[in-house]
Order: C-alpha cells, then structure tokens, then sequence
C-alpha cells in the first residue's frame, strides 16, 4: 500500500542557515524524499527566520527538548557544537541521526558510509546503537572525503603502484564566513584597502595558500591531516590510500582536485573510463567544455576532464576533476536515507 503523509515521519535539519543546511533542504525536495514535514532546526540567534521548505513558508526553529518528535531522520549539517549537544536527544527520540558536521564520525559515534562507491568499498560496521529502537548513527564523510575515498575506489581496480591528489577547497568550506572575507578582500585589494583576515588570517584574494596565518583555526595543515586520516580509515586496506596536498584556492564554490596514478603498464583509456562510471563519475568527453568549479554548480556528483596520460611517464596518468561541494556533500548524505528506507521497505 502507498505511502500517505501521515504515514511518513518527518525530516529535520539541524543548522538549517548553514550553508550545508541550506543546499540539504534543496536536495530533499528535488529528490522528493518521503517526508510528513522538513522541520528547520538552529541555535536561538537564527531561530524564527523566515524561509520556506516544499514550496510552503515556514521558520526556522530553536533546538528545545521535544525538536525531535516523531522525526524519522536528524541531518545535522552546522555547527559542531549542535550536533554534540543534541545527537543523542535525537536519537533517544527514535530518529536516525545523520551526520556531516564530522564531529561524530570524530568521537566513534557514527558509521561513514558513502554509497555511490558501496558496491566496492562497503561501509565499514561502526556507530553506537541508542534510544528506545536501538538506531545507529551515520555519517557523511566531508567532500574531499568522497573525493579521495572514489579515486582510490575506481584507480585501484587497476592496482596503482603510486596514487597522489592535490585538493583545492573553496571557501564556502568554511561557510558564508568564508565567503564574506573573500568577497571583502578582493574588493579592498582592487581598491588598495586594508583586507580583513578573520577567517584565513592570510590573503586568500588572487592567491594560493599552503598553510594559512597563524591565528586561524582549523589551520590547513590539521585539515588536511583529519582529510587524510578518514580516507585512510574508510578505505582500510581495501584500495590504495592516496598521498593527500592542501592547497587553498582563491574561489568560492567548488572543490576541485589534480590526481596522478602510475601503473605497472600502461591502462587502457576505456578501462579507467569504465572504472569510474561504474561509480557514478561523469567524465567528459574531449570536444565537452572545460570542467571546471563553474560548470559544475548544481550537479550531485564528480565530474572528471578526459584522463591523460603522462606524457614523460608511460604508465603514469593524470585526473584533473571537480564537485559542487555543497551538493556532493549533502546529495551523500540524503543517499545515506534512501538506501536506509530502500532497506526498510
């Protein structure tokens, strides 16, 4: 029998102004994820904004005691805190806690699970069973995360003898904060202002940064690290882990990444195709536009330029690929709740 509306539980959002809980609340309706009702979930300063979810006004809500009643799926998808303070009530409220803030993958309370790459690399058991129906939490690794974890995926059908990527995030991984000192600091350099530096506490503006200023927090350098540490720890073993670079890049949306393989013999060009379009990667072909952060706003998965080999090294291959960091983030993390009903139907 058909589901009707009373028959759905309801969705919420914790950290709904983020940026991450915005880009969420799109996906779940442009996916026509089965819910009663969105509920938009934040901290007492965002609480009564007015937005709206399925077409219909509505505000966003301050986190109480009874947020999570009769939810089916908690996102948390802002700050860290948040999610710390409140999985649990969530949980012990029977919901299905999913994460992306890393915080609980973080503490060992969650199981990272990216589903586009699950028919090689599955997910890992892991999580902490609570609440009154024993639910396990998930998490959904961040972007880089996924990035990395489908290259060592789709390059190790071929078994690679050495996979590195360079990493190029944006600023909107460090939310609108991020993107407002962008914007402020290329306005003040082109017209020769002092630049604000309280996110970065570096020049981003028509730059590349290896590490940032000292005063800012998380540095690069511990990103990257946590980066690496979760590719290595999802992909345990069962591909080879790719050697990880961090490289700032003066742009607001898209991640993009330059990876290189070599190989024992040189790869059919076809076969690494093929690799990765099992995965869901759309690669484009050699009369397509340029992929770049631009071209691919909006869309939910990788994007990968034509592959190339190296031209000095015979069996060495260069990948050149981009994301919408928002939309593969959040787009992993609704995946996360359709394979959990699929299994439940």
């Amino acid at each position: 029998m058909p589901q009707g509306p009373s028959d759905l539980g309801r969705v919420a959002i914790v950290g709904a102004s983020s940026l991450r809980g915005k880009e969420l609340k799109l996906v779940l309706e442009e996916r026509n994820f089965p819910a009663a009702e969105i509920i938009l979930l934040d901290t007492s300063v965002m609480a009564g904004t007015l937005t709206e979810a399925g077409g219909e006004p509505t505000f966003i809500r301050s986190l109480e005691e009874d947020s999570f009643e009769n939810v089916r799926f908690a996102f948390f998808a802002g700050n860290p805190a948040d999610t710390e303070q409140n999985w649990s009530a969530a949980q012990n409220a029977g919901a299905t806690v999913i994460d992306f803030t890393g915080v609980l993958a973080a503490m060992g309370k969650a199981a990272n699970w990216i589903p586009s790459i699950a028919p090689l690399i599955p997910p890992k058991p892991g999580g902490v069973a609570n609440g009154p129906s024993h639910k396990i939490a998930y998490a959904s690794p961040a972007t880089p995360v996924v990035i990395a974890c489908t290259l060592a995926a789709g390059l190790g059908t071929l078994s690679p003898r050495t996979l590195a990527a360079t990493l190029f995030p944006p600023v909107s991984d460090r939310d609108q904060l991020g993107i407002d000192e962008l914007e402020t600091q290329t306005t003040s350099l082109l017209s020769f202002r002092p630049i604000e530096q309280t996110v970065f506490d570096a020049q981003v503006a028509f730059n590349l940064l290896s590490r940032y200023g000292e005063q800012s927090t998380p540095s690069l350098a511990s990103t990257r690290a946590a980066i690496a540490r979760d590719v290595a720890q999802y992909l345990a073993g069962r591909a080879p882990v790719p050697a990880i670079q961090l490289v700032q890049a003066p742009v607001f949306y898209g991640y993009a990444f330059s990876a290189y393989a070599e190989f024992a013999s040189p790869p059919a060009a076809e076969q690494l195709a093929g690799a990765f379009r099992n995965l869901g990667v759309k690669i484009a072909a050699p009369e397509d536009p340029a992929t770049t952060n631009i071209s691919v706003a909006g869309e939910s998965e990788i994007q990968l330029a034509p592959i190339e080999p190296d031209p000095s090294v015979a069996a060495g291959v260069w990948l050149w690929g981009v994301a919408d960091n928002l939309r593969l983030a959040t787009t992993n993390a609704v995946r996360i709740a359709e394979e959990l009903l699929a299994k439940t139907a």
